[in-house]
């Protein structure tokens, strides 16, 4: 049964299944320090360089001094409210002897770099940083996803991709939120929306979003190559390391799948597994993943035969997976519990160590598959006679009489089934070498049964008669 407060998480987060909010973490503010090649904001004594090719937005959320500034040929600043430059006479106290400044350059910045990408459930959970892991495909904006550009911020972000359109469901920039496709095409043309976004593809806002509780696929699998483009795998130590769909790399660690009815809602368990285990001293070192995904069904493990929905839950841990194995565990043991209310049929995991939820099921696999597959033989074998009887198919008859007659002359079995009777040899269409050499075969001796003339002519001596006896010739 369903606790109180397992109905107050179904009841706020109802409609909001796969809903996530993606945030960009880059900015090209002037206050980043990161932004710039000393690694320090320049200072009243410093001189600023832009590079003159570089087509840049600019935030600055203060007033800044300098002794010099070198712009670009197309760009812009942002001011904030207050904020500006000044041109500072002498030195700075505080700065030093001042040097040349570069800002650094940010064309280089993907939208499909997964690492330039925060996740979470709501808004406020961006500010409180309590962002979401994800496998990589999923940690790029989805097609269901709000993207957020920071407030107070600008930015620069190459769009380019495998498609000529990236559909979001809606987009934030500098506070005002676009959901309307033609309000923000008008955005993207505009000076700001041409410094902020480049790329081969637009990206485009309006999409519906996920009205699916039980979640919805990310539909960045067709980015998949660029994605992991831009992801660095680490060398592993696990004895079996596990490659989730949708991740770019393998992990150490487990995955859970989960069987799922009509009533099972994605965030209503996310939130379950996270008050029940992940608040655990014991696991508060997991990264957790969950989302939808389609997991190709194949008959015998060889033959494809369409795809089923799952929830795949990815457990991953730097302590060789053995944590992460334990909480999978922890998860199938709840599920046997308390599944059914949450709409959970069934539920089973592989961990990194080699083990699995069930090691006899492997066995139970095979014999299930190898009785399909002798189903599958006969069914296909009964067609084929069937329409060899109703003449649509027509047997290789030759073939199969040449093949017979080769079994049939290669054999020494009869067809009574005793051994074969080869008759007796003829010695007239027998070569002479070929003969065996029997002891008086060729000699003079009174006990041959054959003879050989000079002439080379063969007749045979009836042993009935002897040759000494009276010729019978009158």
């Amino acid at each position: 049964m369903m606790t109180t407060t397992d109905l107050l998480l179904l009841s706020c987060l109802t409609g909001a299944a796969g809903a996530l909010y993606k945030q960009w973490i880059p900015d090209t503010n002037y206050e980043n320090k990161t932004n710039w090649d000393k690694g320090d904001v320049p200072c009243g004594s410093d001189k600023v360089w832009f590079s003159a090719q570089r087509k840049v937005s600019v935030f600055v959320k203060t007033t800044h001094a300098v002794q010099e500034m070198r712009l670009p040929m197309d760009g812009e600043f942002i001011l904030n409210s207050g904020a500006g430059f000044y041109v500072m006479a002498g030195q700075d106290p505080g700065c030093g002897q001042g040097v040349m400044t570069k800002f650094k350059d940010s064309d280089s910045l993907k939208w499909l770099d997964p690492a330039l990408w925060q996740g979470a459930v709501t808004v406020d959970d961006l500010q409180r940083e309590n962002f979401l892991f994800s496998v990589h495909e999923e940690s790029v904006p989805c097609r269901y996803d709000d993207v957020v550009f920071k407030d107070l911020s600008s930015f620069k972000v190459d769009t380019s991709s495998s498609l000529s359109a990236i559909p979001v469901k809606s987009v934030s920039v500098l506070g005002k939120k676009f959901e309307s496709g033609s309000e923000f095409s008008q955005y993207l043309n505009s000076r700001s929306g041409r410094l902020q976004f480049h790329g081969s593809s637009a990206v485009t806002v309006g999409s519906p979003g996920c009205g699916d509780p039980s979640g919805c696929e990310c539909g960045n699998s067709v980015n998949h190559q660029l994605i992991c483009a831009r992801v660095k795998c680490t060398a592993l130590s696990c004895k079996k390391p596990l490659l989730a769909v949708g991740h770019c790399c393998h992990v150490c660690g487990a995955l859970v799948t989960i069987h799922f009815t009509a009533g099972f809602n994605l965030q209503t368990y996310r939130q379950r597994i996270h008050h029940l285990f992940l608040i655990l001293p014991k696991y508060k070192s997991i990264q957790l993943a969950m989302s939808k995904v389609s997991r190709s069904q194949r008959l015998m493990g060889v033959i494809p035969f369409g795809s089923s929905p799952e929830i795949q839950v990815v457990l991953v841990d730097g302590q060789g997976g053995l944590q992460a194995e334990a909480l999978a565990r922890d998860i199938l043991k709840d599920v046997r519990t308390h599944g059914s209310s949450f709409g959970i049929t069934a539920a089973e995991f592989q961990a990194s160590s080699g083990n699995s939820s069930d090691q006899s099921a492997d066995s139970t696999g095979v014999v299930v598959g190898a009785v399909i597959g002798g189903l599958v033989l006969i069914a296909f074998i009964v067609t084929v006679f069937a329409l060899v009887h109703k003449g649509i198919i027509q047997m290789p008859s030759v073939s199969w009489q040449v093949s017979l007659s080769k079994l049939k002359r290669n054999s020494d079995v009869g067809e009574l089934g005793g051994p074969l009777d080869h008759g007796f040899d003829n010695p007239m269409f027998d070569n002479l070498n070929m003969l065996p050499d029997l002891p008086g075969l060729q000699g003079n001796g009174t006990t041959d049964s054959i003879a050989f003339t000079q002439a080379g002519g063969v007749y045979f001596v009836n042993p009935a008669y002897d040759e000494n006896e009276t010729d019978f010739n009158a």
